[in-house]
């Protein structure tokens, strides 16, 4: 701005500021008929547009003809009020862009109707552009505080109802299709929940894995408690659980646990303890991502983790004092053997030996635990044994 005020520019704000309310209301016209958001007025009715328009001429031309900048609080109010609404941002700024020529295509008239000089109409126009881009930044300014201010308030219900659905606090069918909408998952399943452990308290440990599964065409909901990060996962088809694993074992640097599918979200408490259940199991050797496993001798070596311990202690006492050598020999042929359904010859086959070294080792575990694999109640401890063995670190 110069130093010494424009009289010719006053003039001209004088001119504008009177015709201010007509201005306004013919620029809401053109607005409401050329931008699809504003046209039926249910984001926004025509009288609220039609003020905004009011407002903004009158803040820019009060202010054109002084030294003072112009107040942008009312660019904000409105990119505020525009996002509450839910007017895409983009709707927002062809609105301020149109607006701002319409303005000034008035004011060029204006002038050139009371013979203002050429020079002090191209002084104007710097100073209406000037307006056009410091009125738009605070619009949009305000438009994405109030977005990311909803944002996070979303995140905020959409954590405390994940884990009011983790804590089996929600069970009426109404409730939970609203749970449902909110956390942006499907109404029926199947579900799983996966179970992060956590190295330190607050930490992530699948930091950006909503979005890494939602490339690949899979939802979820992330909830960080204090001992593990758990997600709620909706398997659409039955391969995501397969590319649900890989993309965990990609990401996972601390164990990882995963529940059986279940078909409803009232069922996500117990997925939840399932879940939990496999992050204590053993993971395989060749990642930190274990997939619960539901037979009821895999349910029962990891459900009382401490109790399991002792028994397999009490069993397998023996058995562990041996060289590391001999009681993995030993202990891959007991397996062996009952997935040969107790046939020596069929678990001689399987790991390529003689039926009779596997009848030697077999009597060496008899020995060795106290148990006689000729009793049922025998077998069934020293099956409950090696599963522990199998499950628990």
């Amino acid at each position: 701005m110069s130093a010494v005020p424009d009289p010719h520019i006053g003039r001209l704000s004088t001119l504008m500021l009177a015709r201010a309310p007509e201005l306004g209301a013919a620029m809401a016209d053109l607005i409401c008929s050329e931008i699809a958001a504003y046209r039926d007025g249910t984001m926004i009715a025509k009288a609220e547009v039609c003020d905004t328009c009011v407002a903004n001429l009158t803040f820019v031309f009060d202010a054109l003809a002084g030294d003072s900048a112009a107040d942008t609080s009312v660019a904000e109010r409105t990119g505020t009020s525009r996002a509450v609404a839910g007017v895409p941002l983009p709707a927002v700024m062809t609105a301020y862009r149109m607006g701002f020529r319409y303005m000034w295509e008035q004011a060029v008239a204006a002038a050139r109707a009371d013979g203002i000089p050429t020079e002090s109409i191209l002084e104007a126009a710097a100073r209406v552009y000037l307006a056009q881009d410091t009125f738009t930044e605070a619009m949009s300014n305000g438009y994405r505080e109030q977005v990311t201010t909803r944002l996070l308030e979303q995140e905020e219900e959409r954590s405390a109802l994940l884990e009011a659905l983790l804590f089996n606090r929600i069970t009426d069918t109404h409730n939970l299709w609203d749970a449902a909408h909110l956390l942006r998952l499907p109404t029926s399943g199947p579900f799983v929940v996966v179970a992060a452990e956590l190295p330190e308290i607050g930490k992530l440990v699948l930091p950006a894995i909503e979005n890494k599964l939602a490339a690949r065409d899979i939802r979820s909901a992330w909830r960080l408690l204090s001992d593990v990060q758990v997600g709620i996962v909706h398997l659409r088809v039955a391969e995501a659980l397969g590319t649900l694993v890989e993309v965990l074992r990609q990401a996972a640097r601390t164990r990882v646990g995963i529940s059986p599918p279940f078909p409803e979200l009232v069922d996500t408490g117990e997925g939840l303890r399932l879940a939990r259940l496999a992050v204590a199991e053993k993971p395989p050797a060749d990642s930190l991502v274990t997939v619960f496993d539901d037979t009821p001798l895999a349910v029962a070596a990891v459900s009382a983790p401490e109790a399991m311990t002792r028994l397999r202690s009490a069993v397998l006492g023996q058995v562990d004092a041996l060289p590391a050598g001999e009681r993995a020999i030993l202990f891959d042929t007991f397996r062996a053997w009952l997935q040969a359904d107790g046939s020596a010859n069929d678990t001689a086959s399987s790991i390529f030996c003689h039926p009779n070294t596997v009848r030697h080792r077999l009597r060496r575990i008899e020995e060795l635990t106290g148990r006689s694999l000729s009793r049922p109640r025998d077998i069934a401890e020293l099956c409950l044994a090696f599963e522990v063995q199998e499950r628990l670190p």
